[in-house]
């Protein structure tokens, strides 16, 4: 089995590397694969470099230095100082980043992902029973991320404007120990505060999993894209990772459930279960940038102009960038 395994794997790898080759092609004597490192962030956990560890699909012929954060927004604002090459981040976060009008990064690619644990939570004890319940109170939430706009969009739902609640910007962390401190009523967070919370007896009173699209978005420094080599290795682990979650689906979620339940501090069985779950509700692979990817931003960041968040109408397709396009659909 684990001779299969290997041949299976040494074969995939081959597969990745061939239009990286091709991509670098002429360009090999002035930026070889060895030369390029990547600064990639990732959010809550390393998950990208534990799925391709895992999968046996880390061994790059570029060197990858991965960051973690705890959420996209911090990605980007990394990004836009010179800090990362390659961030991963809901749709909220470049429309911030851009706001100015002068980003120095284009979204280069779609990984369509599950939208789990992306809710609104009250701790034990609370009589909050729904999100109308929230008026008058203070309600924490990470700002310029999938959080902002799902509570949004939920109050709207529920009749209430944003004005209607006491708003607290908080990172994921801060905002899980006010709200068992009591010094806030609510949180509208993701990922592992959100199974935190629910750990520590937090209940929910409101999801964003079918208010969200589920494209998560790579977005590249323009450095990054004026390298034939970068651009193949940005392509390449992008492809890596889908890859990587296509073996995982192939009955291998029991050993990447553990991994997953030793980062995030919960029982296997919750972690297998979520795995499970995510997977099945929208298995995590890479798509090209088109049309239907922009708009879906574009209705995003609409919606941050009528909540006052942003001064005025943006248009998303300025940094938008089909240049990853031809060596992605080579990569996967």
């Amino acid at each position: 089995m684990l001779f299969r395994r290997t041949l299976r794997t040494s074969a995939a790898a081959l597969v990745l590397l061939l239009p990286f080759a091709a991509a670098c092609g002429s360009e090999a004597q002035a930026e070889s694969p060895s030369s390029v490192t990547l600064r990639v962030g990732a959010t809550g956990w390393k998950v990208e470099e534990a799925v391709l560890k895992y999968a046996g699909l880390d061994d790059t012929p570029y060197r990858v230095k991965w960051s973690q954060f705890q959420g996209g927004d911090q990605q980007l604002q990394a990004v836009r100082a010179g800090a990362l090459d390659l961030a991963s981040s809901s749709e909220i976060p470049p429309v911030f980043a851009a706001a100015d009008g002068e980003p120095n990064f284009k979204v280069v690619a779609v990984q369509r992902g599950a939208t789990r644990n992306q809710e609104v939570v009250i701790p034990k004890g609370s009589k909050v029973t729904g999100i109308a319940g929230l008026k008058g109170r203070k309600v924490g939430y990470v700002q310029n991320t999938t959080a902002h706009y799902f509570l949004y969009e939920l109050l709207k739902q529920a009749g209430l404007k944003w004005s209607d609640i006491d708003a607290k910007p908080l990172l994921p962390n801060d905002g899980l120990a006010a709200l068992n401190g009591g010094s806030i009523d609510a949180l509208a967070s993701y990922g592992t505060s959100i199974i935190t919370a629910h750990q520590q007896g937090a209940t929910t009173v409101g999801s964003g999993r079918d208010i969200l699209s589920g494209n998560f978005l790579w977005s590249a420094r323009d450095s990054v894209l004026e390298s034939p080599a970068r651009k193949a290795a940005a392509a390449d682990l992008i492809a890596r990772i889908t890859k990587a979650y296509a073996y995982v689906r192939d009955g291998h979620e029991d050993g990447f459930a553990k991994i997953t339940a030793d980062a995030t501090h919960q029982p296997l069985a919750q972690a297998r279960k979520d795995l499970a779950d995510a997977q099945t509700q929208r298995p995590t692979q890479a798509r090209t940038v088109d049309d239907d990817a922009v708009a879906s931003q574009q209705k995003v960041a609409d919606a941050f102009t009528q909540l006052g968040a942003l001064k005025g109408h943006l248009d998303v397709k300025s940094f938008w960038s089909t240049a990853l396009n031809a060596d992605l659909r080579k990569a996967l």
